[in-house]
This record gives structure tokens, sequence and C-alpha cells, in this order.
């Protein structure tokens, strides 16, 4: 036989307090003194309270169907070097796109702010915060050479971090798992006979992920022997990372001389990049796809066969933020995360025509 749930009443006449004082306590309500929150959630965990997971679904629905009439706003927060240029880079716009759906769908107004805005202090911004009563702060498409601290008012204040700039404060964060995504792409290969495998990835994007490009790549080349291990081409050169972004400022390969170097060298069988990076050099070599090199982007975008390679899937990441942070703000979760976590969205394999599978053996010419 069932025994009976302990329900908010009976937590309440055991406390002598109102129910609505317990159901605050028990979602860490900053309304409540600490001393009482953590007497009723202590009381709650000793008699067995668990919440009716009907009776909160109940809620959720309603809270989608009744609109508010007035919606909490949540907080999109851009350090770019132009209020609108993460717009123009690969990943962001989907990003903030996933945010803005998922944030009506649960009825939250989303609004951006730009950390660049002339006069716009982390405390002018914290007070204008606090002020219009937001909570709930999304950080966003950072420039990778900004990893300064975010000195805002965080007790007031719930945040989740899209990707990893910067890197303090220690929130917890959604990203593309870039790791995965080439291994994704280096197993697909080797599954279908490539052995002689390149890597081509800009210096400032591995490091805008804490290089987990080029571990994901060391892995799986780890299933190869060491005489079809191709290095990987990294570019600009080995020079200080504050001249990454100078020299380089579109992402693209301006000294061809490394790179062509590198490929008449290790003679790839197929080279997994994106399509930015290689695709002028091929031209430029007079290289045909696939005849003499074949191709995996790894940050693919068109999905009519022509190239192989991965969808990474970037409006999810958004859109799973803004879940976090609205689980955060349901249950009055503010603050630094004592223990911060990382959300990985997997990416999405796309054959093409670009990379015959199986491998086929090219005849010389």
């Amino acid at each position: 036989m069932n025994e009976r749930r302990v329900t908010l009443a009976d937590l309440a006449r055991e406390a002598g307090v109102h129910v609505t004082t317990v159901s605050l306590a028990l979602r860490n309500h900053p309304r409540l003194p600490e001393k009482t929150r953590l007497r009723l959630q202590k009381l709650a965990q000793e008699r067995g309270y668990a919440p009716d997971p009907w009776l909160r679904a109940l809620v959720a629905y309603r809270g989608q169907v009744v609109p508010r009439r007035n919606p909490p706003t949540l907080a999109y927060v851009t350090n770019w070097n132009t209020r609108w240029g993460w717009k123009e880079v690969t990943a962001h716009p989907d990003f903030f796109a996933g945010a803005l759906a998922k944030a009506q769908e649960l009825g939250y107004n989303l609004e951006h702010f730009w950390l660049r805005e002339p006069g716009l202090t982390h405390g002018r911004l914290n007070r204008i915060l606090y002020a219009r009563g937001i909570n709930g702060v999304i950080i966003a498409s950072h420039m990778r050479e900004i990893d300064v601290e975010l000195q805002f008012d965080w007790k007031h204040l719930s945040g989740v971090k899209i990707d990893y700039f910067p890197h303090k404060p220690e929130l917890h964060n959604v990203t593309n798992n870039q790791c995965d995504v080439i291994r994704l792409a280096m197993q697909r290969l080797i599954a279908a006979g490539y052995r002689r495998i390149g890597f081509v990835m800009h210096r400032g994007w591995d490091h805008s992920v804490d290089h987990l490009w080029t571990a994901g790549f060391l892995c799986e080349q780890q299933n190869l022997t060491q005489k079809e291990r191709v290095p990987a081409h990294i570019f600009p050169g080995p020079v200080p990372v504050e001249r990454w972004f100078k020299e380089s400022k579109a992402d693209v390969i301006t000294d061809p001389g490394p790179f062509e170097r590198w490929y008449e060298k290790h003679r790839p069988e197929v080279i997994i990049s994106k399509a930015s990076f290689v695709l002028p050099e091929f031209k430029r070599m007079g290289l045909r796809i696939p005849r003499d090199v074949a191709f995996v982007d790894v940050f693919l975008e068109e999905f009519g066969g022509q190239i192989a390679g991965v969808r990474q899937n970037h409006a999810t990441v958004g859109a799973l933020a803004v879940e976090i942070l609205a689980g955060q703000l349901q249950h009055n979760k503010f603050g630094v995360p004592e223990i911060p976590t990382t959300t990985f969205v997997e990416g999405t394999w796309f054959n093409g025509a670009s990379c015959p599978m199986p491998f086929r053996k090219r005849r010389p010419v």
C-alpha cells in the first residue's frame, strides 16, 4: 500500500507557518530570511517531501497558455566590437535566434544589451538591470581576445554563458561540442577507408573553444598508424595571441605559403576544415574536389548534398541556455554556482559529394 505523500500543508502545520511561506522557502525565494529558508528546507528533507510532478506540469502548462500581462525580461549581453557585429559571424546569429524563440515560448521577453555602449560600465549595466527588475542574464558573443571578468552584483542575478568567453565568473555554460564534432567527422572518415586525414583550423577559433578542436582531432588520430597521421595545420603561425586577430581579422588564410607547403608535404586524402578557410586555397592551387582532395566542413551550413560535414545545431545552444536560465529563476538560484556545469550540444553528420563514401583511391594522373 502506498504511503501518503507529504504535502506543503503538512510541513506548514508542523513548522507553524503559512503554506505560502513553505512554498517560498522550497523555491529559495529571497523574500524570506535565510534562517527561515534553511529551517523549512531541512524540515522538508527530514520528512521526505517531494514536489508533485503532475502539479508542476500543470503549472508549467498554465504558464504557457495563459499570457502574462507583464512578461519578465531576460538580458542577452554581448561584447562585440560593434553592437551588431556578432550577427555577421558564424553561429552567433543562430545562438540569438534559438534563445529568442525559446524565451518567447516560455513567456519571457529577450532584450539585447551591448557592453561597449558608450558610457556603459559593468556597474552601470548592473544598476540598470536591478532597476528594471531583470535578474536573468545570458552572456553571449564576447570577442575572444577580451577575457575580462564581468563585475556584476551576482547575488541579485542568475546567469548562463553561451560558449567560453569570458572565463570569469564561472557560470553554467552551454556550447557546441566541438571536440565531438571533429571526432564524429574523423570516425566517419576512418570507417569509410580514409587514412591520410588533414585538419586545418584558425588558431583564434581553436583558442576560442579552449582548444577542443585540436583535442578532438588528436584523440581520433590515435586510431591511425604513426605513418598515416597528418599533422594539423593551424594558422596563422606561432605568434603572440594578441596578433592572431590583428593579422587575420577575416579568419581566412592570408599567407598561403605555409598551407601550400603543408599540403604538398603531406598530401592528405581529405581535409576537415571550414569552407571559408580552405576553398579559396583549393581554387588558387587548382585542386579539384573530390578528385584531388576530399573535403569535410565542420561548420556545415548548406544541406543540398554537395558538401559533406557536420551541422553544429547552433540554435539549440541558444534555446538550451534560456531553458537552463528559466529553471534557475524558477527556483530562485542566484549568484555564481559553487559547481558550474557545461551542457554540450552534439553535431549532426551529413553525407555529401565533396567526400565520397567509401573512399575510392585516386588513380595516378
